[in-house]
């Protein structure tokens, strides 16, 4: 493993590189994230620790869809099970690291909602447990849109921290609390690339999301507007999936001859 510091320009080659590895399997990817988050919202449902079980299983996720994005470049195939990949192939130990890393994020997000009630005194953090959901007065009167600024700044640490920890824990063995670090100091060195990365599929969300309502409005179809825009949205967040794995290549330029390179001078087609 060899930490590699890049240019701002490769941002953009992540993001290509993202789109391309979606299109060489888009099936099999759509399948994952489908059945991810029916897993996931079955899993909520949970009594009492529902709410956190979701977010716990965040790292070993993490680890099974790279496993899916490395099958793919190798020509491999790709099946549902493989989102467990993280928790049943690399043996007990790292199972455990993957599980620590999961409760350590629950307590970086509760860390992250926490902040963002110095903002709006907790409304958000009401809204999202349920607990001001008919208060609507209490909503429209409170700072929200603030707290969401508020809490987007707390998780940008959290997100370094955790961005390539799962995948050093499973496939570098290394231990939870050096693989966070490792990784936020990789976030951090790459920093140009990431902002040039995250801008990219920021500007592609909200040119799907605005223009799809803004088609949907001018066809005189706004009521179907959701039953285009969630399939647009899975899809758009699949190809943001797909290039985690380049930017994981990016920085620590793994190569074996199982997982060949990503393509870096031709277009991602």
């Amino acid at each position: 493993m060899q930490l590699i510091e890049v240019p701002a320009k490769a941002g953009y080659v992540w993001f290509r590189q993202g789109i391309w590895l979606f299109r060489k399997n888009p099936l099999a990817f759509l399948t994952l994230f489908f059945t991810y988050l029916l897993v996931m919202t079955l899993v909520s449902q949970i009594p009492v620790i529902g709410g956190v079980l979701p977010l716990a299983f965040i790292p070993g996720v993490a680890v099974g869809f790279m496993a899916a994005c490395r099958n793919t470049i190798a020509g491999k195939p790709v099946f549902p099970t493989i989102l467990v990949d993280g928790f049943h192939s690399y043996g007990p130990v790292v199972a455990k690291r993957l599980l620590v890393l999961g409760v350590l994020y629950v307590v970086a997000m509760a860390l992250v909602l926490a902040g963002s009630a110095l903002a709006d005194g907790g409304m958000l953090l009401k809204v999202m447990l349920g607990g001001a959901a008919l208060d609507q007065d209490a909503i429209a009167n409170s700072n929200i849109p603030l707290a969401v600024i508020t809490a987007f700044a707390f998780y940008v640490p959290v997100a370094m921290i955790f961005w390539f920890s799962p995948i050093l824990a499973a496939w570098h063995d290394v231990p939870p609390v050096k693989a966070m670090f490792f990784s936020i100091v990789s976030c951090w060195r790459n920093r140009g690339a990431f902002i040039v990365f995250g801008a990219l599929w920021f500007a592609v969300a909200m040119t799907v999301s605005l223009g799809l309502s803004a088609l949907m409005q001018a066809l005189g179809a706004g009521d179907f507007a959701f039953a285009i825009l969630m399939p647009a949205t899975m899809i758009v967040t699949t190809m943001l999936y797909c290039s985690f794995y380049a930017t994981y290549r990016g920085c620590f330029g793994v190569q074996t001859p199982e997982t060949p390179d990503l393509p870096t001078n031709k277009p991602a087609a």
